[in-house]
């Protein structure tokens, strides 16, 4: 039976965008948009949807934003997961956060490199043991017939005296954005979208129409 939602409507309007007071880097204008979603405490505001591309066939899914370290944005996962084997052959990827309380969204663009392996052993001795065990005991993206060789293997983990290792197929990705747009929600669908485009050593602001 179709359903029809065409009744499902969000006025905007809390807030608008002007092309003369962006900052030269957007970089500065994303850490106040995130700090503020912090600030105000919005349920994962750290979550970004993640999508990836071979073939002409794109995939997406939310992972998490770890840090942001010399212009670079930084996220964790399983590198024979479907997203790591994605990336492995092509690294252009596109990034997503969406914070709905704040009518805000910012599209990102860029070629993504795995982390240096010290640096991933670093935030993995950080975790709890528990999502350390979860990463070690799941062949993410792989065909299971049920959980229960999954538990079991993460509860043994669990048991384990001595501390719990990285292993190699699993660690960090850093994205070296190449294109920001910044959406700001506007009354009547005349929504305000300020790009940025990355020229050389510099960035080249923008305007679309809603």
């Amino acid at each position: 039976m179709a359903k029809s939602y065409y009744h499902i409507r969000q006025n905007y309007g809390k807030s608008a965008l002007n092309e003369l007071d962006m900052p030269n880097n957007p970089l500065v204008l994303f850490e106040v948009w995130f700090d503020q979603a912090l600030k105000d405490n919005l349920p994962d505001a750290n979550a970004m949807v993640l999508s990836t591309a071979i073939n002409d066939k794109p995939s997406s899914r939310i992972v998490l934003l770890k840090a942001v370290e010399e212009g670079k944005l930084i996220f964790f996962t399983n590198y024979r997961s479907r997203k790591g084997k994605e990336i492995n052959q092509n690294p252009f990827v596109s990034l997503l956060f969406f914070w709905p309380q704040h009518e805000r969204q910012v599209r990102i663009e860029g070629h993504s490199e795995k982390l240096a392996s010290a640096l991933s052993d670093e935030y993995f001795v950080s975790r709890p043991r528990e999502s350390q065990a979860a990463a070690i005991a799941s062949n993410q993206s792989e065909a299971i017939a049920d959980k229960t060789r999954l538990l079991q293997t993460y509860n043994q983990l669990l048991k384990l005296d001595d501390d719990l290792k990285r292993p190699g197929y699993w660690g960090g990705y850093q994205v070296l954005p190449e294109y920001f747009e910044f959406w700001q929600g506007g009354a009547h669908r005349l929504h305000d979208r300020i790009t940025y485009s990355k020229t050389g050593s510099g960035w080249q602001i923008g305007r679309l129409l809603p």
